[in-house]
């Protein structure tokens, strides 16, 4: 950070100055005119710490090209009906008095908490006390400051073209030598301004990748909660959005889904997923370039992560098999998305708008003789042969619960009445009961004999 002081200092040449810039930009990820507004803060933190008074508001004006800096102090031009008076300041004081009893006394009752919430806000500013609130047309108010507020008359005097509430710059004479303290604040300031704005980038790169797949390595894992480097920062894999009996260890590679990003003091929060849903779909986008490409659509995705997941696919080119596609030739795309989700079954099935047709499809791998659907309960009872009967319920009901996820119909399978097959069953006994005692003469030893 010896640069910062440098810069602090104004001791470092301009090839040097803006070799830095371009360092800082490149490494970090932020834009140069961020990097330019950081020193120029940092300059005037330093200014105001050594040859500022209390209450002014400094800026600096960096030219990247020169070198130069410029130091201002910042007024802001107000008129009277922006300036709190005497009387409104001592009624909002007491009136702050007043919400601060009443808070100490709800603190005794156990009631702090209900009674800070419906407590009204005022915004502390710099300037000074705002409004508790700024309707449509109401002014916006402060305590008068005269380091940082200028009356509108006086300010038109120095600057005509100046309006309410606009920012009039007075010059200040420039200043080459700055205090230690000084020039530790200034790199402070650099050090914290840098650090927000890379958390910034990293935000805005990871929240356009919400909703995507991310190739990652496990980097540590504590009390179950997985964390993953994702590159620029780390994301978070917690026990509710793991695979279940999935086991990770250090360094392993695997893709993962953004389910969400948000943003907290420390940083961007990154919140990942092995066990949404859509990561097949993304697995498949990778795999299947039909897919990828949009001729092949997935309509449809039940889950049960880890053990079974049934997918709904349709095409929009009616040369395309859909279900083909995503199986590819001798399995190898699916196996490649089953191998990624550590072996969990994928089932790959054909859309249908006709919804009887889908819940049959549906309940693949059994093999449905009927379907009738109850549309006002969206209740569908499903045929089968006694046969098939298990399989289309599946192990543990497993089958028909995710081919009721894929539908969104209540699926209540029956196995069909063994009652028409008995007549064809005794008719055929009959005769074969009347030739046994032929056959038994036909094989006769002693007429084998003769």
């Amino acid at each position: 950070m010896s640069f910062v002081i440098s810069v602090a200092n104004t001791l470092v040449d301009l090839k040097q100055f803006i070799s830095a810039i371009d360092q800082i930009s490149e490494e970090k990820g932020i834009s140069k005119d961020k990097v330019i507004e950081t020193i120029e803060m940092a300059m005037a933190a330093a200014y105001k710490k050594d040859y500022g008074e209390k209450g002014q508001n400094i800026r600096v004006k960096l030219d990247s090209k020169t070198g130069e800096a410029k130091f201002y102090q910042v007024m802001l031009a107000v008129d009277e009906n922006m300036i709190y008076s005497e009387e409104e300041i001592a009624e909002m004081e007491r009136q702050r008095m007043e919400r601060e009893e009443a808070r100490l006394k709800s603190l005794e009752s156990g009631e702090a908490k209900e009674e800070k919430k419906e407590e009204p806000k005022q915004e502390e500013t710099e300037e000074g006390i705002a409004s508790d609130a700024i309707a449509d047309g109401e002014v916006k108010k402060f305590r008068f400051n005269p380091k940082r507020h200028i009356m509108i008359d006086e300010a038109k005097k120095l600057d005509p073209k100046i309006e309410l509430e606009g920012e009039l710059l007075i010059a200040l004479e420039t200043k080459d030598d700055y205090g230690r303290i000084a020039a530790q604040t200034a790199k402070q300031v650099i050090i914290q301004r840098i650090r927000e704005a890379e958390r910034e980038v990293v935000f805005e790169m990871f929240k356009e990748k919400e909703g995507d797949i991310l190739s990652a390595s496990v980097q540590r894992i504590e009390r179950g909660t997985v964390y993953l480097d994702i590159g620029k920062t780390t994301g978070v894999l917690f026990p509710e959005e793991q695979i279940p009996q999935e086991r990770y260890r250090i360094g392993q590679r695997l893709r993962v889904f953004v389910v969400r990003v948000d943003k907290d003091n420390r940083g961007p929060a990154i919140i990942l997923s092995r066990k949404h849903p859509k990561i097949i779909e993304k697995l498949f986008e990778l795999e299947v370039p039909e897919i990828a490409s949009g001729v092949v659509e997935i309509k449809a995705i039940a889950r049960e992560a880890g053990l079974r997941s049934k997918v709904a696919v349709a095409s929009n080119d009616q040369n395309i098999d859909p279900v083909g596609s995503c199986v590819g030739q001798r399995g190898i795309r699916v196996s490649a998305v089953i191998n990624e989700l550590g072996g969990e079954n994928i089932d790959i099935i054909a859309w249908s708008d006709d919804e009887a047709k889908m819940v049959s499809n549906a309940l693949s791998p059994a093999k449905v003789l009927n379907v009738d659907l109850d549309q006002a309960h969206r209740i569908a009872t499903v045929e089968v042969s006694e046969d098939q009967l298990s399989l289309a319920i599946g192990k543990r009901g497993q089958n028909v619960r995710l081919a009721a996820d894929l539908t969104g119909w209540k699926i209540d399978v029956k196995g069909s009445a063994p009652v028409v097959k008995e007549p064809k069953e005794e008719q055929a006994e009959e005769p074969v009961e009347q030739e046994e005692p032929e056959k038994e003469i036909e094989i006769q030893p002693e007429e084998k004999i003769e």
